[in-house]
């Protein structure tokens, strides 16, 4: 307790006043440049006031990362595969426990002052293409099943105390951020509909609730403006979060404020793009990690020029010392967080809550009677565990340092034993080479008395394990090299090889390599990171990857001196169930800063898998990866299928438990998992309603649906029933169905809940989850279950209006296992008045609110706000069409139209804007050039005709360089004198 009199603590010490009048008081003593100085990531210390130094940000997203030892659970996708809020908001709670005793009881490795209780997580981004590095990090491709997660894990991490967070939970990434490869640089095109409905849906929940404190900011750009100067920030986050009484706390991604001005070239200089980043709402700068110097004079600059006032600097600063207040800083003795202990850090609570989390993550994807490996009385039953994953466990960029690890083998071993069985072989199924020089013979070899010591080639090591190396192969070409005397991967390290790690890692992964095959059978070694060739010193015999073309490079010649798909298929053939477990190393291939260029299997991995089933008929593939793969031929020709995220610690013990059936499989994909021949849209492509992405829009059958997953028992429905067939526009209905087990095991079921709109004017969703339960049940039991559907799971973003409506008409209410099996359907009817046709004349229509579009880019008007649209590969044409527009009485149309770019500069086609109504010309204009494209024209034309009455379809078609922000039509003709 503290000692100080009363009468003589600041306001701000007194933990009996409101939280705003502590604020404000501690700002009022404060200095304009101490002030400025918080706004960096590592805020310091203000010693005359008895301030501590604060850093804003602890990595949190499925454990605490990056500080040392810490319970590590399954990845997000795979809590998205949970579908099960109670677990997500358990394990946040974890999370922010352990978050709490770093902070309690470690010291910062890095700045001064504790480590943060500002937690960067969850990430809310949507998983709307399977190919993105990230998609580990996310939840699902749905929005409401995203939302939903989401806002549990963050209430998990602030407690529940009234008063006090126990973390500080960043919603992250802001927005529509699902593409690694430029990412920096590329823009993220959002219509409003798929704006509104989709990605801002995600964010919306959590920060609604209060349960969020802030948001960090993607790298990307919507819209062709940057996300950390986007008008949103302010129009929707925080417009959400205001009856919540908090103000969002938003923070930058890393570097990303300098990358305003390089890569971006949004900006010419860095106050300049400080002070608008400032202004749009950013709070706290994260750039040039933890010094502060470089940040604080762009924004003393910016204050100096007046590109930002003292009332911008306070307000941001307002909203960080409001989280600190809340996180207890200021009023320790009264946090009821504040004792909690070293021992919450692993402890046997949290090691259970992973063995659950784990478990429940795991989805069937198909069964054909294989599983569960259920004991046989009499026998011992023999399996062999195969796979490049079968005895290893991999950690993410984000994970913890695992306490322990079980592996697959580990669980399978010790559950097979436990009942009699017997784990036979494990077996990786991977080739051992030797690679030998051809300029001398020698082979590539670690040092026999150093063997972490830098490799080289050597004449007597070519045929022990020095010279022996266990190839992994990743996809696309990328290759680990481990050697078999050290068990270690080889790394490369100022330019030399050595066999020195114990696993492929580092944000700048060192362990890959490419095997390039020459036209005469050899191969050269290229390092992947440095794109560098292994070269051999003739003297010392030395290899270094110093060689920056292929003609300056060693060729080597390959020797298979162990055949992996041989010693699998004999294992395979041996046992009597092969267990094959692939998938992927979230650290190669798919990771941040990379995106997949497909959803293929690596090609020895599927080699190994097709050998195995060929060896052994009861094959099961165990898929534990960050992300889908198309598993077409296993689909057709294995007899069980099941996935796993990346799961922890004790990813094995869960695994063996789902398949020997001590536990059922509750998992459900949170993801589309397409076919191989499925040609998904192009990564950048985020009109999700035009492209076709996701379960909502991609009418292509997909190999598993979102939702989909097998249970060892079986359920069904009975009675599905509406409390009203017929509603008012913007009211909720309740949808009632009985659930029956009908199988002979105990069995949890996710009942799920979807609508469609029949016969809508719009482009509705094929399906669109509405609500969700899990409900566990034991065999032959049955139970009604009573679930609303709210009145905006109806409801679509009205581009005339501006804003969410509930059409009249009909809609279907449906209950499924999946979107690919529905069980019933319920008749919905929806009275209200006709939608009206959108209102054209004396009214400015964003030519951003189309109805559709073909060719379209979507860019910004301005920097500050507003949206434009251009053609978005020229010279081809761009159309945009507006349907059901009252064009009565008009006689002239108006446009704003921009030419950044000489005539025909990106192709022959000159550069022109084309109107035309329900087929016919109705006017056209041949934009002039502008300075830039935020600079408008506007031009009016005449209607070629008056257009009879009743509603039209417009149709603007763009080509060459010509850019259309909006549109008026008047009455009389209005022309410039």
């Amino acid at each position: 307790m503290s000692t100080t009199p009363v009468h003589d603590r600041p306001p701000f010490r007194d933990a009996e006043l409101p939280l705003r009048e502590r604020v404000e008081d501690l700002l009022g003593r404060l200095t304009l440049d101490e002030r400025v100085a918080l706004l960096h990531q590592y805020a310091p210390a203000v010693p005359r006031l008895g301030i501590a130094a604060f850093r804003t940000g602890t990595e949190a997203l499925h454990g605490v990362a990056w500080l040392g030892i810490a319970t590590t659970f399954p990845q997000a996708v795979g809590l998205g595969a949970t579908w099960d809020e109670e677990l997500t908001h358990a394990v946040a709670t974890a999370v922010s426990v352990e978050q709490r005793a770093f902070h309690h009881h470690r010291a910062a490795p890095i700045g001064a002052g504790p480590i943060s209780l500002q937690a960067w997580a969850p990430v809310v981004n949507l998983l709307r293409d399977p190919r993105w590095g990230r998609n580990e990090e996310g939840y699902a491709e749905d929005p409401l099943l995203t939302a939903r997660l989401g806002d549990a894990y963050c209430r998990g991490m602030a407690g529940d105390d009234p008063e006090h967070l126990r973390t500080a939970p960043i919603l992250k990434h802001f927005l529509a951020y699902n593409n690694e490869d430029d990412r920096c640089v590329t823009s993220s095109g959002l219509r409003p509909r798929v704006l509104h409905e989709y990605d801002l849906a995600a964010f919306r929940p959590a920060v609604a609730s209060g349960a969020a404190t802030g948001a960090m900011l993607a790298y990307n750009l919507v819209n062709g403006r940057p996300c950390h100067v986007s008008p949103l920030i302010e129009s929707e986050l925080r417009r959400w979060a205001a009856p919540t009484g908090h103000e969002l706390f938003v923070v930058s991604d890393a570097e990303a404020p300098s990358n305003l001005v390089d890569p971006e070239h949004y900006f010419t200089d860095h106050a300049e793009s400080h002070a608008a980043a400032l202004r749009a709402g950013v709070d706290s700068f994260t750039d040039h990690g933890e010094d502060s110097a470089v940040t604080v004079g762009r924004l003393q600059d910016a204050l100096r020029r007046g590109l930002i006032d003292e009332d911008d600097v306070t307000r941001a600063v307002r909203r960080q010392l409001a989280i600190r207040f809340r996180l207890g800083e200021f009023d320790p003795e009264r946090d009821p967080y504040a004792g909690i202990g070293w021992d919450a850090v692993d402890s046997p609570a949290h090691r259970e809550l992973a063995l659950r989390a784990a478990t429940e993550a795991v989805v069937l994807l198909k069964n054909d009677g294989t599983l569960p490996l259920e004991p046989v009385a009499g026998v011992r039953h023999k399996v062999a565990v195969i796979g490049p994953l079968a005895d290893t466990l991999f950690e993410d960029w984000y994970s913890g340092t695992m306490p322990y690890r079980i592996t697959a083998a580990d669980g399978l071993r010790a559950a097979l034993a436990a009942r009699g069985d017997e784990v036979t072989a494990v077996v990786e199924g991977v080739d051992r080479i030797a690679l030998r020089a051809v300029s001398s013979g020698g082979a590539l070899s670690v040092p026999a008395d150093d063997p972490a010591g830098p490799m080289a080639v050597t004449p007597d090591a070519e045929t022990g394990d020095d010279a022996r190396f266990d190839v992994f192969d990743w996809g696309g070409g990328v290759l680990t090299l481990r050697s078999a005397r050290t068990g270690r991967y080889v790394t490369c390290g100022d330019n030399e090889l050595t066999a020195s790690q114990v696993l492929p890692g580092g944000w700048d992964v060192q362990e890959t390599f490419r095997l390039e095959e020459q036209a005469d059978g050899t191969e050269l070694l290229r390092h992947v990171h440095s794109g560098r060739y292994a070269a051999v010193d003739g003297a010392s015999g030395r290899v270094t990857v110093s060689a920056d073309t292929p003609a300056k490079a060693e060729s080597w010649r390959r020797t298979v001196v162990r055949d992996g798909l041989a010693e699998a298929a004999a294992a395979a053939a041996a046992a009597d169930t092969a267990v094959v477990v692939l998938g992927n190393d979230p650290l190669i291939n798919g990771r941040e800063t990379q995106d997949r260029p497909d959803t293929a299997l690596p090609p020895a991995q599927d080699a190994l898998l097709r050998a195995v089933a060929a060896a052994q008929p009861r094959t099961v593939l165990a898929v534990t990866s960050s992300y889908p793969y198309a598993l077409d031929w296993a689909q057709a020709q294995v007899p069980a299928v099941l996935w796993t995220a990346h799961g922890g610690q004790e990813s094995g013990r869960a695994l063996a438990a789902v398949l020997l059936g001590a536990s059922e499989p509750t998992g459900r994909l949170p993801q589309t998992w397409y076919r191989g021949g499925d040609p998904l849209p192009p990564p950048l492509d985020y009109d999700i309603i035009t492209a076709g992405w996701t379960y909502q829009y991609h009418r292509a059958p997909a190999l598993y649906g979102f939702g989909h997953g097998l249970s060892y028992t079986t359920f069904g429905y009975e009675d599905l029933r509406l409390s009203a067939a017929r509603i008012a526009s913007g009211e909720p209905v309740t949808a009632t169905v009985t659930v029956v087990n009908t199988g002979e095991r105990a069995g949890t079921e996710t009942v799920q809940l979807y609508t469609r709109a029949v016969a809508a004017r719009y482009d509705a969703p094929l399906l669109r989850l509405a609500a969700f339960r899990k409900v566990r049940l034991a065999p032959g039991e049955r139970r009604e279950l009573s679930v609303e559907v709210p009145a905006d799971a109806l409801a679509h973003w009205d581009v005339a209006t501006g804003a969410f409506t509930v059409d009249p008409g009909a809609y279907d209410v449906l209950v499924a296992r999946g979107v690919q099996d529905v069980a019933a359907t319920a008749r919905l009817e929806v009275t209200g008045p006709t939608p009206a046709p959108r209102k054209a004349v004396g009214v400015r229509l964003a030519a951003v609110d189309f109805d559709a579009c073909t060719g379209l880019r979507l860019l910004d008007a301005d920097p500050v706000t507003g949206d434009a649209v251009g053609p978005s590969t020229p010279p081809e044409p761009a159309t945009a069409v507006f349907r059901n527009v009252d064009l009565t009485g008009a006689r002239t149309v108006a446009v704003q139209v921009s030419r950044p770019t000489a005539d025909g500069a990106s192709g022959a086609v000159p550069s022109r804007i084309e109107l035309r109504c329900d087929g016919a010309p109705l006017a056209a204009f041949t934009p002039p050039p502008t300075a830039d494209r935020h600079t408008w024209t506007e031009l009016t034309a005449p209607l070629s005709a008056p257009p009879p009455p009743g509603p039209h379809t417009l149709t603007w078609t763009l080509t060459g360089d010509a850019l259309l922000a909006g549109f008026t039509f008047a009455e009389f003709p209005e022309f410039p004198e």
